[in-house]
């Protein structure tokens, strides 16, 4: 799937472009390229960088400017600032661990393609109320996993999810089985001890099954 110029992503783009969405925690922006070319070496070009430490915006703005292949964005967005900092550092769309008006309101007048997370009804029908249909379910195994997302499917048979949390190679084939389901998130294709190694055959070989797993 050809990756669309910049602004012009949606979130259906972002969730179908692979099977997995990793889950990417940096603290060393040294890692960020070379991590980068790994995953988009193994198939796997949406790349979360999650923003829990310092070095995260440094690291997407590294991501956008040296690999050009990759489709860096913004995780853990709990704010509207948060938003225009990650898009400023030119991240391509966002992911939220819950969902509120101001966030998504940012993220409209940024471009930026955002999956809320929700773990509820009601919350879905909040997201739902601000124009989103495309919803990161969080965290995914502690809130129900593939039980609860079936149980979803009935009354929300318009919204498609990326569960993350918890998520393994392991238990990843059973949720991306699931009709609502159009990918996941996870995090076990950077390990920490692999990052830290600078193992980045081992991450490629990681994409690579994850890709495979569409």
């Amino acid at each position: 799937m050809a990756v669309k110029p910049a602004g012009l992503l949606t979130p259906l783009d972002v969730m179908r472009d692979a099977a997995v969405i990793p889950v990417i925690v940096l603290d060393d922006v040294a890692q960020a390229v070379p991590l980068a070319r790994a995953l988009v070496g193994g198939g796997i070009r949406m790349l979360e960088v999650t923003l829990r430490t310092p070095a995260a915006l440094a690291c997407i703005e590294a991501i956008a400017a040296e690999v050009p292949a990759a489709v860096p964005g913004a995780g853990t967005v709990r704010s509207a600032a948060d938003a225009r900092a990650a898009a400023a550092a030119g991240a391509r769309f966002a992911v939220s661990p819950g969902y509120t008006p101001a966030i998504g309101q940012a993220c409209g007048e940024l471009g930026l393609p955002l999956l809320p997370g929700v773990s509820t009804g009601s919350e879905i029908l909040q997201a739902q109320e601000g124009g989103f249909t495309e919803l990161k379910f969080f965290p995914a195994v502690p809130a129900g996993g593939v039980a609860m997302l079936k149980a979803l499917a009935g009354p929300f048979h318009d919204i498609r999810f990326c569960p993350t949390g918890g998520i393994t190679a392991a238990n990843a084939p059973e949720f991306l089985a699931l009709p609502n389901v159009a990918c996941v998130g996870g995090s076990w294709l950077t390990p920490a001890d692999a990052v830290k190694a600078g193992d980045w055959e081992r991450i490629t070989r990681l994409a690579r099954e994850a890709a495979a797993l569409r």
